[in-house]
């Protein structure tokens, strides 16, 4: 069973381990590879994936759902959380609803059930993405607009996608075929952006980061088994939901914290030490899903 897990494991401590080490020694700058991240190589994932003939978006309805409430219920535990910690709500509840599941959890699923899987994680990240461009900006700025998740190129390829699957379309070989291979480059370069990170971690804010950390994927679990049982879903499916919910905080936490000065140092901490914690936590439900059957 450890060797089980070593095999899910290992490709992405070494990749990330990877961007850590080159960013170590050459200080590079990750803005415009985050850039084509988000803007090219996760939409063209996105589009190639719901515009599949094999993708029927009806056989995800319950993950989706359950996706949904997952993030909601964690936001809700972790508000309760700050009334007994004395955090700011602002800055300690959008990274515990906002998991890693791009960067972290597409490789994670790729590694532990394959490129069946990979439809399934894209729902769940779509699902949370979606939900933290409206959602969790409200929570920071409530003078934002909702309208704006209808500018993000990860939102329009998802919707053009899954618009051409229910309409029975088959995009043609000569346009799918790049789309695909410029999807293909997201996930590793999302594992070596995450080491890249890592390099920036501030120590200065540990306790609200440590806290965190532990919390993280202490809220998701007991948010996904107050919504399991009522979810109609497949071993594989539950495994990965379950999975979705002890991810680490996303990146993007990071990023809304700063962009609205919301004590984006301690956002920082909480984002980057609860990355590091997931080298605990992840490994730990990977051990509890071998145990049952759910994974291998």
């Amino acid at each position: 069973m450890f060797l089980q897990i070593l095999a899910i494991i290992s490709p992405i401590v070494a990749i990330v381990a990877g961007g850590y080490l080159y960013a170590k020694k050459y200080h590079i700058d990750m803005e415009v590879a985050n850039s084509l991240i988000l803007n090219i190589f996760l939409p063209a994932l996105l589009f190639s994936i719901f515009s599949s003939e094999d993708f029927n978006l009806l056989d995800y309805q319950s993950l989706a759902i359950g996706g949904f409430f997952v993030v909601l219920f964690s936001g809700l535990l972790a508000l309760a959380l700050t009334k007994v910690f004395g955090f700011n709500a602002k800055t300690f509840v959008p990274p515990a609803m906002f998991v890693n599941s791009g960067n972290l959890g597409l490789p994670l699923t790729l590694f532990a059930f394959g490129k069946v899987a990979i439809p399934a994680a894209v729902v769940l990240f779509f699902v949370e993405n979606t939900m933290h461009f409206t959602i969790g900006i409200k929570i920071i700025d409530k003078r934002s607009s909702i309208m704006n998740v209808l500018r993000i190129p990860m939102v329009v390829a998802s919707i053009f996608g899954v618009g051409l699957s229910l309409a029975s379309y088959d995009v043609p070989e000569i346009i799918i075929t790049p789309i695909q291979m410029l999807g293909e480059v997201a996930i590793p370069l999302m594992l070596f952006s995450l080491g890249v990170r890592l390099v920036k971690i501030d120590f200065n804010d540990w306790k609200i980061g440590i806290i965190s950390a532990i919390c993280r994927p202490l809220v998701g679990v007991v948010s996904v088994l107050l919504i399991l049982p009522w979810l109609t879903l497949s071993d594989q499916n539950s495994a990965q939901l379950i999975i979705f919910s002890v991810l680490p905080p996303a990146v993007l936490n990071f990023m809304v914290a700063e962009k609205y000065n919301q004590e984006p140092k301690k956002v920082a901490s909480i984002v980057l030490i609860g990355n590091l914690f997931s080298l605990i936590s992840v490994p730990i439900t990977l051990y509890f899903l071998l145990r049952v059957g759910a994974v291998g």
